[in-house]
């Protein structure tokens, strides 16, 4: 009986972790088309990027007094490492994507974003010691071959035109992928809305110089009632579900899944505009879906350990 609660257990705990991968691909794939409205006129990319984190901070500064009572954060290390998973995961990462977001085409920004699970095997290994099976390799080119064809296929252009904006895509990538997986020892020792909480506080720190200006420009009065529920979807959705949900899933996942479910986000946006009727259901499209699944599955393949 023991053995069957066990296995229960393990399966249920699976099946949360990937509904909050889902969810959160969910989110991110409809925050494009809003982010891009928000933008447009209303708020400039630092501006937004500082009402985000700021907002969020608060948001799991008031989750935190009220549903968590865990033990303080005393130890000074631990605190070094939640300040550099605020520079990786939230200040840089931000201000780089957004930033270079603004300077290239959002196809070549989201082809971009689809080397970061690679980045996230690569520091996996080198951090924690993970293993890199061939299975694991082969799944994240399966998927990374299918979400860029998905993507762009040949709309692709890396020109020089767009080549700052593209390199600072690039290197979000990377630090976003070192975070996921430097971050995995805190979610092992607290909570996640403890360690959001304190990587938001400092996150805070590091946009607000960056985007004080900006929004100090932002004419709040001519801003239409649409733009404000824009900016609480992606406060509230986009930010704050987000991070909380991805940090809950890497407690029990590895980081190399839990990056390889930025492969669904164009699957997602792809369907959410063929329900919207934006856009059809192709065969080719559904044959770059089943090869983005296929990807995702091998990475989610649990390695066998070996006595």
């Amino acid at each position: 009986m023991r053995l069957e609660s066990a296995t229960f257990a393990a399966v249920n705990t699976t099946l949360k972790v990937h509904l909050s991968l889902l969810t959160v691909s969910a989110l991110y794939a409809a925050t494009f088309t809003i982010a891009k409205e928000v933008m447009n006129g209303y708020v400039q990319p630092s501006a937004f990027i500082l009402i985000r984190v700021a907002a969020a901070a608060l948001l799991f500064f008031i989750a935190h007094s009220l549903f968590v009572r865990d033990k303080k954060v005393e130890d000074k290390k631990d605190f070094i490492r939640l300040f550099v998973c605020s520079m990786f995961g939230v200040g840089f990462n931000m201000l780089l994507f957004f930033n270079g977001l603004h300077l290239t085409s959002p196809i070549n920004g989201a082809v971009l974003m689809t080397c970061s699970p690679i980045f996230v095997v690569v520091f996996a290994a080198l951090l924690l010691r993970e293993k890199i099976t061939a299975a694991k390799g082969f799944g994240i080119l399966l998927a990374a071959t299918g979400a860029a064809l998905l993507i762009g296929g040949r709309e692709l252009n890396f020109s020089s035109s767009t080549a700052r904006g593209d390199l600072m895509v690039a290197v979000n990538a990377i630090i976003y992928s070192f975070y996921l997986v430097y971050s995995k020892p805190l979610l092992l020792k607290y909570k996640p809305v403890t360690v959001s909480k304190w990587t938001f506080l400092f996150g805070t720190l590091i946009v607000l110089p960056f985007g004080w200006h900006e929004f100090g420009q932002i004419q709040w009065t001519v801003m239409p009632v649409k733009v404000y529920w824009q900016l609480a979807f992606v406060v509230v959705g986009t930010t704050f579900l987000t991070y909380l949900l991805n940090s809950w899933a890497l407690r029990y996942a590895t980081p190399a899944l839990v990056g390889s479910y930025i492969y669904l986000q164009p699957v997602l946006a792809t369907l959410i505009a063929v329900l919207s009727q934006k856009d059809m259901l192709t065969i080719a499209k559904f044959s770059y879906t089943l090869l983005i699944f296929a990807g995702v599955y091998l990475v989610s393949k649990p390695t066998k350990q070996h006595a």
